[in-house]
C-alpha cells in the first residue's frame, strides 16, 4: 500500500509541474497558457491568445510582444456591432485591472502575428516575449495547436 501512496504522489508532482509549466509570471501579473494555431504555407497572419490574471493591487497595460517568426506582434480585438463582427487594432493595449483577468480568445482580444517570415507549424514550442507597462517583458512559450483550433486557455490548462 505504501508504494501506491508513493507512486500516487510521484504522479501527482509530475502532473502539477506539467499544468504549472504553461504558465508565466512578470510581477503580479500571472500569464496563463500561450498557444497560436498552425497555418498554411504561405500565410502572413497568423494569431496567438493567453490569459493574464493580475494578482496586484495596480492595474498594468499590456502593451504588445514579440513572437519568433513574426515580424510584429499587434493586439486586437473582435466584437459583434449589431449583427456584424468587427475587428480592430488597438495600440494602446488592454489594461489589466487589480484582481482581474482579461483573456485573449477566438473572437475576443488577441494577438495579431504579422509579417510571418515562415509558416506556424505544429510540433516545438515557439518563443516570443510579453511587454507590460509596469510589470516589464517576459519570455514565453507558445504552445502550437492545429489549424481552426478553438480550444481556450482554460480547456487547454487541463491537458496533460
Amino acid at each position: 500500500m505504501n508504494a501506491l501512496r508513493i507512486c500516487a504522489g510521484l504522479l501527482f508532482l509530475g502532473l502539477s509541474q506539467v499544468a504549472s509549466a504553461r504558465e508565466f509570471k512578470a510581477g503580479d501579473l500571472v500569464i496563463g497558457h500561450p498557444w497560436t494555431r498552425a497555418t498554411p504555407e504561405g500565410a502572413s497572419v497568423g494569431v496567438a491568445y493567453l490569459k493574464i490574471t493580475n494578482n496586484g493591487k495596480t492595474a498594468d497595460r499590456f502593451t504588445g510582444g514579440t513572437f519568433d517568426g513574426a515580424e510584429r506582434v499587434e493586439i486586437h480585438e473582435m466584437k459583434m456591432t449589431g449583427e456584424k463582427m468587427t475587428m480592430r487594432r488597438l495600440p494602446d493595449g488592454v489594461t489589466i485591472k487589480p484582481g482581474e483577468t482579461v483573456e485573449l480568445a477566438p473572437e475576443s482580444y488577441h494577438l495579431m502575428l504579422r509579417g510571418l517570415t515562415k509558416p506556424i507549424a505544429q510540433g516545438p514550442n515557439i518563443k516570443g516575449t510579453l511587454t507590460f507597462e509596469k510589470a516589464g517583458s517576459v519570455d514565453v512559450d507558445y504552445k502550437v495547436e492545429a489549424p481552426g483550433a478553438s480550444m481556450s486557455a482554460d480547456h487547454m490548462h487541463h491537458e496533460p
